[in-house]
């Protein structure tokens, strides 16, 4: 669940989905991000669903 930055009510199910490698931290570990896109109020928006150390 996230919230429209319009109108702050809550969207559960995003429009589509999909996995992002981020940049490795100082360890080596990159983070990989669940991202979704959104729709609400007449827009899209995009967030982060999840994210994890791989």
């Amino acid at each position: 669940m996230v919230k429209c930055p319009k109108c702050g009510m809550e969207v559960s199910t995003p429009r589509r989905s999909w996995k992002m490698a981020g940049r490795p931290d100082r360890s080596g570990k990159r983070t990989e991000l669940t991202i979704g896109i959104f729709d609400h109020c007449g827009t899209s928006f995009r967030a982060v669903l999840a994210k994890r150390k791989t």
